[in-house]
């Protein structure tokens, strides 16, 4: 399943942008839960255009600078609710790099596995303090409460559980050094 083409079009539902401008909304926004390289984007964009579920106009910035601006036809709005509204299971396994080290802590000493944990308990922590402030921004952005129908309720709704993933894995790794220290075997 192409999970790009309905980040594109969700992201297009909300308006149009250049391939450059959804580029930084993926940094932005949506890299708490979903990545896209530059390089991956354009080629999804073609593909959305020739399957007609986006179209493109071509613009003139400053004097010469062309650029596409792209929007979601009706086609497009049709496919991106089948998406939505499309029950899933939870997916079998989420990669984490940090858990599989963990699972195999015993092929490690102690005071490197208390290393390894603080330096993740740090990392966590920092980006939980990051996570933070983007939503305190976000809220300031919004300037209302943020409702079902507000246009940063999506956008609220995945920081709010991201910040709380991060504050998990924070008590989490702060259990398991405390685990660490007490355990003398």
């Amino acid at each position: 399943m192409r999970v790009l083409k309905y980040a594109i079009l969700g992201l297009l539902d909300h308006g149009s942008l250049s391939g450059y401008d959804m580029t930084s909304r993926f940094k932005a926004e949506l890299g708490q839960f979903w990545s896209a390289k530059h390089s991956q984007i354009y080629p999804e964009l073609k593909k959305l255009t020739d399957e007609g579920f986006i179209e493109y106009e071509t613009v003139i910035q400053g004097s010469k600078l062309e650029k596409k601006m792209y929007s979601i036809t009706e086609a497009g709005k049709r496919e991106l609710h089948g998406w939505l509204t499309e029950f899933k299971p939870v997916p079998d396994t989420v990669k984490d790099e940090f858990m599989l080290k963990a699972y195999f802590i015993s092929s490690m000493e102690r005071d490197e596995a208390k290393r390894l944990f603080a330096d993740q308990l740090q990392k966590r922590e920092e980006k939980a303090v990051f996570l933070k402030n983007k939503l305190e921004e976000l809220k300031r952005e919004a300037g209302e409460s943020i409702t079902f129908r507000s246009p940063h309720f999506g956008h609220y709704l995945v920081l709010t559980r991201a910040l709380e993933r991060e504050n998990g894995y924070c008590s989490w790794l702060e259990k398991a050094l405390l685990l660490m220290e007490n355990d003398r075997s």
